[in-house]
């Protein structure tokens, strides 16, 4: 039988999702690959995702790495949850703790049914009074769970915060001690097979032409290949999700590593401030139809922790995602496949979540449809149902000025609609197949932006208040 394994690998860019996708591989298949990332110095990386979200624990776990070492080399420290300031109006705030949200559930009731109906009798505290998660974060608490499988302290989930660029080299080390070959070069040309419009080869500035069997890009918003090649084309998601702009700068690290991202609404978008060991990472996420760069720039220097350590660092996007994330024989990887602004850390997310779908239907020289297909529609969905998401928190608002005013107007999709909906009328939210987003996240966001359900399941009033 002829032997239609896929052999060689090619990895067009490094940064995170290029070095996260060839220590997957690496790890994955061994020595049954080889793992070329094509990278160069003088290309920059975008390297502002430097929150998470829990799943980063079982990629680390997938890669064998120790957590201590892990965070020792990426200056990173722990993460309990969101915090969202002044998003429903200013003076507001909440957080969207990770794990478990309240008490005990009650039979096959969830337990914020049983608060939703104490919120209507006046004696119900603030949600967040009842979540562990929360009330750790807001006292600068951290600790990893114990195994005590019944107590609390024994499913704290948690995430990190880490310096991207760190992360990237650390991965880089592993993956050359296994045998991943690193090729300095800039690719100036790329070649399609004249029959098949596949990915032939890369040619470099040095003049070496590249071959592989199997094609990463992860050449981030220029993609590279999937989009300068291949011509896959893009859907803007602007219409539901304007923002359009950031601005990056590192700040002196605060003495409280406070164990949450805290996102704060500002006139025309919102800020981020993420505590790193050796500083801390903020950002402006704006929309330009609202305010100019310079005044972008002014806002988000007046509202540090700390001195700046460097100029803010402009980065301009379109929110939305490649028609195809796999197209022939190229993958898109990371900011190559689409976009969605870092509201609720969702960006390295979206690397591990396609490198783990490619690898449950990772092909062979033959590039099956129906295996590509299945991998589309599943990117699609995520990447969809995180819109909705993020979409949510813009929608559910009682902000004023103009950014604000219209994304409250805005028509919403039509699936964001339905849950609204379904969350007012009776407080219940389906998760869907697969979503990333949980019904606890959905919950938290829903009550955080005000959205109050007119009545909770009728099986709490079978139990008394006591």
């Amino acid at each position: 039988m002829t032997d239609n394994r896929i052999q060689s690998v090619v990895i067009v860019g490094g940064g995170t999702s290029g070095w996260m996708s060839a220590a997957l591989l690496s790890k994955l298949f061994g020595r049954a690959l080889d793992i070329r990332v094509v990278e160069s110095d003088e290309i920059g990386t975008v390297g502002v995702g430097e929150a998470t979200i829990p799943q980063i624990r079982n990629f680390n776990g997938t890669l064998g790495l120790d957590e201590n070492e892990f965070v020792r080399e990426t200056q990173g420290s722990f993460k309990l949850g969101i915090q969202f300031v002044n998003w429903l109006r200013e003076g507001h705030r909440y957080i969207h703790a990770f794990g478990t949200v309240g008490g005990r559930d009650l039979g096959l009731v969830q337990f914020y049914h049983y608060w939703l109906k104490l919120r209507q009798s006046g004696m119900g505290a603030d949600l967040g009074a009842y979540t562990f998660n929360t009330i750790a974060a807001l006292q600068n608490k951290f600790m990893r769970p114990l195994e005590r499988p019944n107590s609390p302290l024994g499913s704290i989930a948690y995430a990190f915060h880490f310096d991207a660029g760190l992360y990237a080299r650390f991965l880089r080390r592993k993956c050359e001690a296994a045998g991943v070959v690193r090729t300095e070069g800039k690719v100036v040309d790329v070649q399609l097979n004249a029959e098949s419009g596949f990915v032939d080869s890369l040619q470099l500035a040095s003049g070496e032409r590249i071959r592989g069997d199997l094609y990463l890009d992860c050449s981030g918003f220029r993609g590279l290949l999937i989009e300068q090649a291949l011509k896959t084309g893009y859907d803007d998601w602007s219409r539901w999700l304007p923002v359009n702009r950031a601005l990056a700068v590192p700040c002196a690290s605060s003495p409280d590593l406070h164990p949450y991202t805290r996102s704060t609404a500002r006139s025309a978008g919102w800020q981020w401030r993420i505590p790193l060991q050796h500083r801390t990472g903020n950002g402006y996420v704006y929309c330009s139809d609202f305010i100019s760069d310079d005044a972008a720039a002014a806002t988000l220097l007046a509202n540090l922790d700390g001195k700046p350590l460097a100029d803010p660092r402009p980065l301009r996007f379109v929110t939305g995602m490649r028609k195809q994330a796999w197209n022939k024989n190229v993958v898109a990887i990371g900011l190559a496949s689409g976009f969605l602004e870092p509201l609720e850390s969702t960006s390295i997310h979206f690397v591990q979540s396609s490198l783990a779908q490619l690898v449950a239907l990772f092909p062979d020289k033959n590039f099956d449809p129906a295996s590509i297909a299945q991998y589309n529609r599943r990117t699609q969905f995520e990447f969809e149902r995180s819109r909705d998401f993020i979409m949510l928190h813009y929608h559910a608002t009682e902000r004023t000025g103009p950014l604000w005013e219209q994304v409250r107007q805005m028509s919403i999709t039509d699936t964001l609609a339905q849950k609204i909906e379904l969350f007012r009328e009776s407080a219940a939210v389906q998760r869907e197949h697969e979503e990333l987003f949980s019904e606890i996240s959905w919950m938290q966001v829903f009550l955080g932006q005000n959205i109050i359900p007119k009545r909770y399941h009728p099986m709490v009033d079978l139990l008394s208040d006591s």
